[in-house]
């Protein structure tokens, strides 16, 4: 019974171990960054500090075994283990502080040369997670000591406590990923698992008090002819060889996952998990073994090598399969999870065999070695130590270091080298042949060393971003390379699997011009051609709202054109452009031909390293600051969406500075835009968003009122060199087509109720949510502002309403009509607005004419289902006019309804509606409602467009609400329900109302 419940409770330390390795990986990016080289000191410190534990407490275990041999007694190991479970605990209760503390010695320490403040900030981390993984290396040597009770009997319970440990931290894996860190913090997540350690060390305390002493196994009784071993220093080689190879295997499996699912953090968790889980499986096999044969070590090793051998050749297809799974789940959260488990039993049919052979060998190893010692603690200290060591040695070496000079084929070919020796030493050690295995791996390694690439197209392309089933996907595998990957095989101009990155740059054909692609980790990330406007504009704007504009930092290089329009710019002195990835480095000369020539700029310095790094690690004052990294749910990402990293760029800052971030529309949602933009508000003072194209936007910070506010500043600029230039081949010939794509101007977002937590280091959340909509290919709306205060402030601040007073109030026909086009061209419903309210002047010209068949064609062909697209231009044209709409007319609720669709859909603050036309269209409504429904649409449509801002505060609302009810003729009842409904459509619920769905932004 005490054997069961000590195992029991290696189940949960498992769990915090591997939840810790996670949190601990996202508080050290705070410290060391989110490179390759960070992510390799935080693994070889984690893995080393264990190694170091099996050793140290294997050691101490014999002592202690010794000791009470002496006295004729039997040590407590349990409750032994129970003080340093407990000791683990009060480690992490404490670890936030300890965090902060070595923190702010990090920062007190030289990082002028970043090498060495890299190196300081190592010593840092180690003394920081050093001492409690030290302490973890305990598990494996303590308990199989503790719960042995003869040598015959050390093998099943060191099996049972190598799987039941390892299960835990398969568990740990997953929910780490998907829910804990998430939902809980990084603070919230350790203190947890602290206490979980606490209660599993008094558990084990609780355990060791009760037991009663019995004789330690020894090696007192002689070894049989069977298990008889010497040379246990080629086991232990073993091992560390199979770690090694095991870790780089992973490691070169989670990479190949996110090229096939994409890199996020599911995709990580997920490996991790498989990996974990397989390896329990295979530890807890061995202990249902009753006899273990001599040979099924050597033939489990030659199994492995043949097993990963065959999937050699598997595996480069994986983003083809998961292509298909993709295509067959809807874009739903309950399909999310689906897909997720999916993809984790897929990952386990692939790879659960031969990992479940790898988490047989150790406790096999230990099964050949136990009769060479008299004492079970140091053995499975020192063998696990030296797999450990292998470990280590697979994440600094195969998991970054072999990538500086090779591809992802190459290095699993590495690992499978190591298992083949591994093989060969234990096939000579065990049956004696030492001539002839040595002669005969040599062939192998050969025929290893010739074996074909893995295909390199289909890896890159980013298939798992693929929502258009083509017509054969299901015909195999090979038709849809022929078809799909073979006609783009001649227009990959480079690849390359960098540390931490895999980049392709993909040659595309646009008529009669060429643009290149760059694609990271299977993502497009750039396309000189199609994200170009996107990619200047970013430049060009800060640019010109900054009140200097000498120094320019930028986030990430991705094609080098935000880099090189800032090069060009006469005013600029310098541009700091931090990469993270070594392959992107790599590739910038491609790209020269298109973004001036940047990577040969003396103006253009590039740094390889994180940019919360580089920035850290730089006092210098930036006019200007562009970020433009990926997706927020690519891992390691979302630390540039922080509220700490905004912070530090603030500060960064000089006076009059300005800082620009991209982010997009396309597979994100409302709840990711809010959060983004909510954590953006909570740092800058003055905040404006700006749409550069159809899907992708630019959020402006200021760190002074001058740079937001400086209208006759930004006139003045766009209309003379170096600007001018940049701004005309975007498209933008006049002033007003660069104020024109003000979206929310300053004030408005501070204006704006978005509650809601924010993004932190200490509490990352972007990465989860962002991941789930990339999932569903949502489609993000910004927050509706046109009601309130936030409207208000919007028609105050609008440039382009203090523009159209400064040419007099109105613009010329022919400039009008061109701003409309423009506007509609990059897929704004803005020009829609603009033209219904030339419409509400009674326009007559040529010009008119023009925009208004663009404007016709444009609502056809982005509104879904229009039937009346003159019909929407009259609601628009309505809601401009001076007084109550539609005079002589009777409106009903669905009148109303439309217009406040209208209204919510195409509000712009350059030109913001009437209110007292929409006001008026519901005065005029509410005589005509005598039905339920009716009554009922009302308060959905007042709720859905945030009417209540206008119609009064919510307590004038509710009572709106009960008048409605009462002249509906509702029973009480029912009227109880109404203002039940009303209070959730106050907290945004709009479920249920009028038998519609509503939604509170515009579904364009």
């Amino acid at each position: 019974m005490t054997r069961a419940a000590a195992l029991f409770l290696a189940i949960f330390t498992g769990f915090t171990g591997l939840v810790y390795q996670v949190t601990w990986q996202k508080y050290l990016a705070t410290l060391l960054g989110s490179h390759s080289e960070a992510t390799a000191a935080v693994l070889g410190i984690f893995l080393g500090g264990l190694s170091l534990g099996y050793s140290v407490f294997g050691t101490i275990t014999t002592r202690l075994v010794d000791r009470a041999a002496a006295r004729g007694k039997s040590p407590n190991l349990l409750l032994v283990y129970g003080g340093i479970e407990a000791g683990i605990g009060l480690y992490a209760l404490a670890f936030p502080w300890l965090f902060r503390g070595m923190l702010n010695v990090s920062h007190m320490l030289p990082h002028g040369n970043s090498g060495i403040g890299f190196i300081g900030d190592v010593i840092v981390a180690a003394l920081l997670i050093g001492p409690p993984t030290v302490l973890m290396g305990s598990t494996i040597p303590v308990l199989t000591q503790a719960l042995s009770r003869s040598i015959e009997d050390a093998t099943r319970f060191h099996a049972f406590v190598y799987g039941l440990n390892t299960v835990g931290a398969f568990v740990g894996a997953l929910a780490a990923g998907f829910y804990v860190v998430p939902q809980f913090g990084l603070d919230g997540t350790v203190f947890r698992m602290g206490i979980i350690n606490l209660c599993a060390g008094a558990g084990y305390a609780i355990l060791g008090m009760g037991r009663r002493s019995a004789p330690a196994p020894s090696a007192a009784e002689p070894p049989g002819e069977e298990a008889e071993v010497s040379g246990a220093a080629i086991y232990l080689l073993v091992a560390l060889l199979i770690g090694f190879a095991m870790m780089t295997l992973e490691t070169t499996l989670i990479r190949l996952a996110g090229l096939s699912f994409g890199s996020s953090q599911f995709t990580f968790s997920m490996v991790v998990a498989a990996f974990v889980f397989s390896i329990a499986i295979g530890g807890l096999s061995v202990s249902g073994l009753s006899q273990i044969p001599k040979g099924i070590l050597v033939a489990d090793l030659w199994a492995l090598v043949a097993v990963l051998w065959g999937l050699y050749f598997l595996l480069p297809q994986a983003p083809y399969w998961v292509y298909l799974l993709r295509l067959t789940l809807e874009d739903t959260n309950e399909a999310f999870y689906v897909y997720q488990f999916t993809s984790f039993a897929m990952l386990i049919a692939v790879i659960g065999i031969p990992v479940f052979m790898s988490g047989v060998t150790l406790p096999l190893l230990f099964h050949h070695l136990r009769r060479e010692y008299g004492e079970l603690g140091s053995l499975a200290g020192r063998l696990y130590s030296w797999n450990t060591l292998g470990s280590l040695l697979g994440a600094l070496i195969g998991g970054y270091l072999l990538f500086y000079w090779f591809n992802l084929h190459h290095v699993y070919r590495f690992a499978l080298a190591a298992l083949i020796i591994s093989a060969a030493l234990t096939t000579v050690r065990v049956y004696r042949m030492r001539t002839l295995g040595v002669v005969g791996v040599l062939p192998i390694l050969l025929l290893l060393a010739i074996q074909p690439p893995w295909y390199e197209t289909i890896l890159t392309l980013g298939v798992f971003r693929q929502t258009e089933r083509a017509p054969d996907a299901y015909d195999g595998y090979e038709n849809f390379v022929n078809r799909y990957m073979v006609p783009m095989d001649n227009r990959l101009r480079m690849y390359d699997d960098g540390p931490n990155t895999t980049v392709g740059i993909f040659e595309e054909q646009d008529g009669n011009s060429t643009s290149l692609t760059i694609r990271v980790n299977g993502k497009s990330d750039g396309n000189t051609s199609g994200d170009y406007v996107t990619m200047t504009f970013a430049a060009i704007l800060p640019a010109i709202m900054a009140d200097e504009n000498k120094n320019a930092f930028v986030i990430g290089w991705g094609t080098g054109m935000t880099a090189g329009t800032l090069g060009v710019l006469d005013t600029v002195e310098e541009v700091v452009v931090a990469e993270i990835s070594r392959a992107v480095i790599r590739s910038a000369p491609l790209f020269d031909r298109y973004n001036h020539n940047a990577s040969r700029n003396p103006k253009v310095k590039l740094v390889q390293g994180d940019a919360y790094r580089v920035l850290t690690s730089s006092e210098r004052k930036y006019d200007i600051i562009v970020s433009e990294p990926s997706n927020p749910w690519v891992v390691g990402v979302e630390m540039l969406f922080s509220r700490e990293f905004l912070e530090l760029a603030r500060e960064r800052l000089a006076p009059g500075g300005v800082y620009a971030q991209w982010f997009h529309h396309y597979e994100t949602d409302d709840e990711t835009l809010d959060l983004v933009l909510r954590t953006y508000a909570s740092v800058f003072e003055h905040v404006s968003v700006w749409v550069a194209q159809e899907h992708d936007f630019i959020i402006l910070g200021s760190s002074g009122r001058s740079a937001a506010l400086d209208f006759y500043r930004v006139v003045e600029r766009a209309g003379k060199p170096p600007y001018k230039g940049p701004l005309s081949t975007m498209g933008m010939n006049r002033p007003s087509e660069l104020l024109v794509r003000e979206l929310l101007p300053v004030g408005v977002l501070h204006a704006t109720e978005l509650e809601g937590p924010l993004h932190t280091l200490y509490h990352p959340i972007l990465s989860d949510i962002a991941g789930k909509a990339f999932y569903r290919r949502a489609q993000g709306h910004i927050p509706f502002t046109g009601y309130g205060e936030p409207a208000r402030i919007g028609a105050k601040n609008s440039m382009w309403r203090r523009y159209l007073d400064y040419v007099g109030g109105r613009l010329p026909d022919e400039e009008r009509s061109a701003v409309i086009e423009a506007t509609l061209g990059y897929g704004r419903p803005h020009g829609i607005s603009m033209l219904a309210k030339w419409m509400a002047e009674s326009p007559d010209s040529p010009e008119f004419r023009t925009a208004h068949q663009s404007a016709l064609m444009w609502l056809r062909r982005n509104i879904k289902d229009v039937n009346d697209p003159e019909g929407i231009l009259e609601d628009l044209r309505t809601l401009y006019g001076e007084n109550q709409p539609g005079i002589g007319k009777s409106l009903n609720a669905e009148d109303a309804w439309r217009l406040s669709e209208a209204y919510t859909s195409f509000y712009f603050h350059g030109a913001p509606f009437n209110e007292q036309a929409l006001r008026g269209a519901w005065a005029r409504c509410q005589n005509q409602i005598r039905s339920e429904e009716a009554c009922r649409a009302r308060v959905a449509i007042e709720a859905k467009s945030n009417l209540k801002m206008m119609l009064g505060d919510e307590a004038s609302f509710e009572k709106s609400v009960r008048s409605c009810m009462r002249e509906a003729r509702a029973g009480p009842q029912f009227c109880q329900h109404g203002e039940q409904q009303a209070a959730k459509l106050l907290r945004g619920d709009l479920s249920g109302f009028a038998g519609r769905e509503a939604n509170p932004r515009s579904p364009l």
